[in-house]
Order: structure tokens, then C-alpha cells, then sequence
């Protein structure tokens, strides 16, 4: 998908708030989804779930099914075909192996319990987690028909395949399957913990430890010793997954719907046998993933296995329902979070130790307590990991997996410390800023924390905040105001690039990336425009096909500072090249001049004053050489820069709530940030990430939770009528600032990444403002009406 821009700016185009160019088409009905693409004789494929959470499957009528008109074949776990690389599910399966080994190497400490899998990859930044830090490798462990047991409550057991999606549909109901049922793990209280050596973060690290956290303890003032617990959660994009699966003899085509084109071509492909010059996955637009669609999962290959089979392509459009289980959420969490401090808010001790769920299939661990180990200076902490197995979907990332569960944990304690000592809670953030990596004792390639604090709390106003809860009101509402600090890490991978100069001046640039809503199209565009002297309608950039030059998946804030320099160093080296042509020629106005004194504006290569100010145009250049474009191709790698630096993104977040004190409804007037993340590469879509992570951050506060049938393991809520996300009703003001300051230790932009620090520490800085309206603390997401009638002040 390509777009050109139709308005010239009149300055450097990286920063300016440019509309998106891809906004018309989105707009217009013009921007195809994956499910939107017109394959002729195309298929429909209906996924069968299964209806118990625990057992086998005895057998599967398809009589009645197979009558209904349309329908061409039914699969089952009995007719469908063994796949050469289809891996086995279980804890210590290829889930994890696959995915500790290829999720690079974690943060270190003193001391480290690790989890197994050797630290690989080349991903630049602080614990590496999730497919971009793998880049192209395998994340799931799906389940493909190729055995009869039933792990999970809507786990895919079938699959039909008819003429239309109705037919599929109607026949999918009538196919009656029979179980030999078990008794599932489903109560996580009563599930039996992981043996330590079986708990494998993708950080690296069970366990981390550095100074004396008990002496730490001990030798504190005040202490502070809770347990904090967010539910399990789901991501719920606009555009459901989706794949259409099309064979041409051994080679396969993917529309896909995803933020990975590469690992779903290279999972697949092993899946199938295949090399993954075999498979071409195309992904031009996204409609939302959030994590879900980091990676593959079970409907990619068996919509191609389905393909295969019925020899027609085949579309398979997963059902909202079918959005609970099979592609992932987040997983709860109990958070243990002990801190000790002394008389004047310094910090002796934080022991933060996290529990969370996981499904019998994949070691999945939320890497809840990251930030704890880094954000505040303190030099005595302690940090571990524990699973508990139950009979659920696998887990999976979902926006700033660790870091948005994690904040809410550490930065309510930190809340509390504040209250326990009588100290303002930004006064006792200040107390113990981190002026160095408090882990690794490395300095920050940037840090503008402290600028955070200080933009978003005098534009909210915290300066007239009365510190005793229940003391302040509009009318009868109580109000409340809290704050939390936000972080999260930058990261880089390796990315490809290919830039073309056309004969008439044009550029054109391809990356093998994803557009996920975030603003990819446009941003690079600007990246390019302004590194190679043209306006942004000059440039197009196309990205979502597995063609192109090789980028990591579009998770963990990496596609920025990844793709960006990418393209940065490609524009660049296009630049170079033209230069190089234009002093060499004879016939150029600029023979015979140094590179380093020749300038590039508006299409045109120029001299200085000392040489005349000779000019000539691109399309003049490329005319003499035989009218043919100039290509060049570049794979952007991280550098040393992460021995020396740690390197973060920081914010702060300042939040009011009004509380109906008869009622317990609370309100959330409004919401005020600043962070830091680097270069701003567009001013609009980089608020717009913001304020949707704020968002979310409401939502993870007052709303979300996914709640599972006790006694069947059945997703309960699982439709957007049941599962509750914030409405514009539920939303008041966003004031969302920056403060800039370009890290070129991360990336070759200076960008850090925006897409996941948005919710970090918005959870918190809600609940700590209720806490502050009522007096009641609420440990326990979401903040529910009857949890705060329940808390005791």
C-alpha cells in the first residue's frame, strides 16, 4: 500500500503534526483489512471450540454438519492432516524453549536465578521482551488438529470449510462433539505453583537480587507490606484476526491480520515444512492488536491447512468470542510489594514479588515487576517470579505487558509509603530519583523524569492539593487527586530498508514493517522527506509484505527507533549516492565540489556561496544517467550503545477522580502527563498514543476484567456488550505534553518509542486518587462500586 502526500510543508517535516497519509483511505473505506481482500473462489473457514476446559475429545459427529448446503470439507483431530513442524503443547514443549531462547537477553542484577534458554538476539535495549525482540521467531504454542486433548474453554478443535461464511457458520453449530471430561484447574488460589525451575520470564530472570533486602528491612523507619491483584484481561481490537490462506503449487500467500508479517511467515512456514522463501505474508493495514497480534497464532495455519486441503483459497475470520481464549490476554496477577524507607522518604528496602497465571500449554510469564528493579534508587531490592497452571488461552503481551501491572503494584505502594510517612507522594518520587540505573549502575542514555514531574504537576495544579484523604469536594462528589510515574523501556532491532530515487524526482521507500494504527505510513514518510531535502508529497513509503527488506514485529515500542532508522539511514545513504554521481559528472552544476560542501533542499543538489551556489534538481541528474532509478538498500543494527547506557522512557501522571460518596461511582475529570520518549517524529500521532493509553489506563482502573465460568471454564463476557472498555462518556480531559529531547544513543532518530508508556502508571495514579477522595484503598483491579463500598477507610 503506498500514498503520496498532497500539501508542502514550509519547515523540517519530523515533528510537525502532519495528518496521516494514509487518513483518507481509512476514512474512505478505502484501506483494505485483511478479511477485505476479493480472492477469487475463495472459502470460508469457521473454527469449532471446544465446550469444556479440560479432557478429551471421544469423538466429533459431522453428519448433520456436512448436510448443510455448501459445505466442502470439515477437519477435525481425526481426518486432518500431521504437519512436519506443528510443536507440542505442554509447559516444556516449544513454548519454552522457543521463546526464552530467542527473547534476548534480559536486564541483569547481582544476582540472578535464571530461567533457562540461553541470553540470544540482537535487540538493543533494556529487558528485551515479546516478538520484536525476536524479530522473526515463533511466540505460540497453537493448537492445529493434531491431537484430541482439550487444554483450554474455546480451544479451536475443528474447522469448517464452505462456500460462504454463513454456511461455515450454521454449520459449525450442528457438528456434536463427545468428551471424556476432566476436572480443570480453574480456581488459580487453589492451583498447584510452578517449580521454581520451570518459571522462565522473558527477561531472563526468576529471581534478582542485589544488596540485603532484609537487613534493608529491618534498618527501615516506616515499612509498607500489601498485595496488589489485577485480573485477567483482553485485548479486544476493532478488527478481529483474520487470514486468507491461498496455495500457488508449494508457495503460500497470507493476508494476515498482524504485527508481525515475519514471524508469521516463518512460523508457518515451519509449521508446513516449507523454506520461508515459500510463504508471503501481506499485512497493510492492522485495525488494532495491542499485543494480541504480536504473533501467530492457531488460525494462520489452519486457515492454510484448510487452503491446502480443499484446493481454493480460504478466508477464516475469527469471532469476537473466539477473541477469548485462542489469541491471548493478559493474565492475573497477585503483586507482593514490601518497601522500607527512612524518617525523610529514602528508600532502604523494595521486595516486589510477582504470581501470575498461565495456561497448561506455554510457561507464559507477565514480567510484572521490570520497572521495580530500576526506577527508584534503593540498594537493597529483590524481585521473583511464580506461575500458577490453569486451563485457560495462553497469555500473552498486551500494551506494556509487565510494566502496566507493575506500575499499578509499585507505584500504589509507593502511595502508600507516602501517606505512612506523612510526605507528599511526588516529594517521596524526588527523594529517591535514580540519577544512574539503580540495576547496572550504567547511566541513562536520557533521562527527563525529573522535567516530567515538574511540567505535569504544575499544570494540574498540585501545588493546592490538601494531603488529608476525604478533604476535598465539588458539591457532594468527593475529589480526589493522585499521581504515579510512568516508564517504560527503549528498545531497537535490526531493520531493512530499500530507498529509490525516480527518474521524475520521486522517492519511494519500502520496509517490510507494520501499520497498526500508530501512524507508520506518516511518520516515516517525514523521516525521509527530510533527510533527502523533499517534501513529504514527494515521498512514498510502503511497508506490510514479507518482499520487502526484513523489520521486527510492531510490539514493545520498537518499530520507531527501529524502522525509523531504517529508513533514516537508507534516505541517507540514497543521498550520499546522488551526491557522489552529481561531483563526479562533468555535466553537473555541481562537478568538482566536495561532498561534505555540497546541500540538499527541495528536490535539488546545491553549492555553497564560496562555489557560486550552483544548483541542479534530482530529476536533471537522473535524466543525464539514462533515466533509470538510483537504489540503494541498508539493514539499520543496534549498536554497542546498550553495554554503555540503560536506556527508558519516563512520564508522569497526575490524575482527578470525583466519587459519589453514597454510590461509590467514581468519575475521572481529568488526566495530566508529560513524558519523555525521545525525538517526537509527529506531534498528532504521538498525542494520540498518549491519550489512547491513558485511555486504556481508565479502563484497566475502573472497568476491565474478564470473568471465567467457575464450574466449565466458559469465557463469560466475552462480547464488547459484556466486556466493559471506556466509552466518551467515561473519558474527560487528557492534557498530554512532552518533554523532547532527542536520544540518539537509542536510535539513529533520536525516537525511543510511544506505543506502550501511555498506560503505564495510569492504573495507579486513578486508585491512588480514590484513595485520596475516600480514605479507601482499593488493592484489587478493577475499582468497582462495591469494592470501594467494601474497603473499610
Amino acid at each position: 500500500m503506498t500514498f503520496y502526500r498532497k500539501e508542502r510543508p514550509k519547515r523540517a517535516s519530523v515533528g510537525q503534526p502532519l495528518d496521516r497519509v494514509d487518513g483518507r483511505l481509512k476514512v474512505t473505506g478505502g484501506a483494505r483489512y485483511a478479511a477485505e481482500y476479493a480472492v477469487p473462489n475463495v472459502a470460508h473457514a469457521v473454527m469449532v471450540t471446544s465446550t469444556i476446559a479440560k479432557g478429551r475429545i471421544r469423538s466429533m459427529d459431522t453428519s448433520a454438519a456436512e448436510k448443510v448446503t455448501g459445505v466442502i470439507k470439515i477437519l477435525t483431530p481425526f481426518n486432518a492432516p500431521k504437519l512436519p513442524g506443528a510443536p507440542v503443547p505442554g509447559p516444556h514443549g516449544a513454548a519454552g524453549g522457543e521463546q526464552r531462547a530467542e527473547a534476548g537477553k534480559g536486564r541483569s542484577g547481582t544476582s540472578t536465578e535464571r530461567g533457562g534458554g540461553p541470553p540470544g538476539g540482537q535487540i538493543q535495549g533494556q529487558g528485551a521482551q515479546g516478538p520484536a525482540a525476536r524479530g522473526v521467531a515463533s511466540m505460540r504454542v497453537p493448537t492445529l488438529l493434531q491431537d484430541d486433548v482439550v487444554r483450554y474453554n474455546g480451544q479451536p478443535i475443528g474447522l469448517v470449510i464452505a462456500d460462504t461464511w454463513e454456511h461455515a457458520r450454521e454449520a459449525a453449530d450442528l457438528v456434536k462433539v463427545s468428551y471424556a471430561s476432566e476436572r480443570p484447574v480453574l480456581d488459580w488460589t487453589a492451583a498447584p505453583a510452578n517449580n521454581p525451575q520451570d518459571v522462565h520470564p522473558l527477561g531472563g530472570e526468576r529471581l534478582s537480587r542485589r544488596g540485603d533486602v532484609e537487613r534493608g528491612l529491618q534498618s527501615a523507619v516506616v515499612t509498607i507490606d500489601q498485595t496488589y491483584i489485577t485480573p485477567l484481561e483482553n485485548h479486544n481490537p476493532m478488527e478481529v484476526h483474520s487470514t486468507v490462506a491461498q496455495w500457488d503449487g508449494d508457495s503460500l500467500l497470507l493476508y494476515e491480520s498482524t504485527q508481525g508479517i515475519t514471524s508469521v511467515r516463518n512460523t508457518v512456514a515451519r509449521h508446513f515444512g516449507l523454506t520461508p522463501d515459500k510463504v508471503r505474508v501481506v499485512a497493510y493495514f492492522t485495525g488494532g492488536g495491542f499485543g494480541s497480534k504480536g504473533g501467530p497464532w492457531s488460525h494462520e495455519s489452519l486457515a492454510a491447512m484448510a487452503a491446502r486441503e480443499v484446493g481454493r483459497p480460504v478466508k477464516l475470520v475469527l469471532t469476537r468470542r473466539q477473541m477469548f481464549g485462542p489469541v491471548g490476554g493478559r493474565p492475573r496477577t497477585e503483586q507482593r510489594v514490601t518497601l522500607g524507607a527512612t524518617k525523610d522518604g529514602a528508600l532502604t528496602a523494595i521486595r516486589h514479588h510477582s504470581k501470575s497465571t498461565t495456561s497448561t500449554i506455554e510457561d507464559w510469564v507477565e514480567p510484572a515487576t521490570s520497572q521495580t528493579r530500576m526506577l527508584y534508587s534503593c540498594p537493597n531490592v529483590e524481585t521473583q517470579y511464580d506461575l500458577v497452571r490453569v486451563n485457560v488461552g495462553t497469555p500473552t503481551f498486551m500494551r506494556a505487558p509487565g510494566e502496566s501491572t507493575g506500575t499499578f503494584a509499585l507505584e500504589s505502594a509507593m502511595d502508600e509509603l507516602a501517606y505512612a510517612l506523612k510526605m507528599d507522594p511526588l516529594a517521596l518520587r524526588l527523594r529517591n530519583y535514580a540519577e544512574q540505573d539503580p540495576e547496572n549502575g550504567k547511566p541513562w542514555s536520557s533521562k527527563a523524569l525529573r522535567e516530567c514531574y515538574e511540567s505535569a504537576s504544575h499544570r494540574f495544579g498540585w501545588s493546592k492539593r490538601n494531603p488529608e484523604p476525604r478533604s476535598m469536594r465539588d458539591g457532594k462528589w468527593l475529589v480526589g487527586w493522585g499521581m504515579a510515574t510512568a516508564t517504560y523501556p527503549a528498545r531497537r532491532a535490526p531493520a531493512g530498508a530499500v530507498a529509490r530515487l525516480m527518474p521524475d524526482g520521486r522517492v519511494q521507500l519500502r520496509a517490510g514493517t507494520q501499520e497498526i494504527g500508530c501512524g507508520t505510513y506518516t511518520a516515516m514518510t517525514q523521516i525521509a522527506a527530510d533527510a533527502l531535502g523533499v517534501a513529504p508529497e514527494q515521498v512514498r513509503f510502503e511497508l506490510g509484505n514479507t518482499d520487502m527488506p526484513e523489520n521486527p514485529a510492531s510490539t514493545g515500542s520498537v518499530t520507531a527507533a527501529s524502522t525509523g532508522s531504517a529508513v533514516h539511514d537508507v534516505a541517507i545513504a540514497l543521498r550520499d549516492k546522488l551526491i557522489q554521481i552529481a561531483i563526479t559528472d562533468p555535466q553537473s552544476a555541481v562537478y568538482g565540489a566536495k561532498a561534505a560542501d555540497v546541500r540538499i533542499a527541495e528536490g535539488r543538489l546545491t553549492t555553497g556561496v564560496e562555489l557560486a551556489g550552483r544548483t541542479e534538481s534530482y530529476a536533471s541528474l537522473l535524466g543525464r544517467h539514462g533515466g533509470e532509478p538510483v537504489e540503494v538498500t541498508v539493514t539499520a543494527r543496534p549498536g554497542q550503545e546498550a553495554q554503555q547506557y540503560s536506556m527508558h522512557s519516563f512520564g508522569a501522571v497526575f490524575t482527578e477522580v470525583h466519587v459519589d460518596p453514597d454510590l461509590g461511582l467514581v468519575r475521572v475529570p481529568r488526566i495530566v502527563t508529560a513524558h519523555a520518549v525521545g525525538r517526537i517524529l509527529n506531534a498528532k500521532t504521538a498525542r494520540s498514543q498518549i491519550i489512547s493509553g491513558a485511555v486504556w489506563g481508565v479502563g484497566m482502573a475502573l472497568e476491565e476484567e474478564t470473568l471465567i465460568d467457575p464450574r466449565t471454564g466458559r469465557y463469560v463476557n466475552a462480547d464488547l456488550a459484556e466486556y466493559h472498555v471506556p466509552v466518551n462518556a467515561d473519558i474527560g480531559t487528557i492534557d498530554a505534553a512532552f518533554i523532547e529531547e532527542p536520544d540518539e544513543h537509542v536510535s539513529t532518530v533520536g525516537a525511543k518509542g510511544i506505543g506502550e508508556i501511555g498506560i503505564t502508571g495510569v492504573a495507579a495514579s486513578i486508585a491512588n486518587a480514590v484513595y485520596h477522595a475516600t480514605g479507601k484503598r482499593v488493592r484489587e483491579l478493577p475499582i468497582r462500586i462495591e469494592r470501594i463500598l467494601a474497603e473499610a477507610p
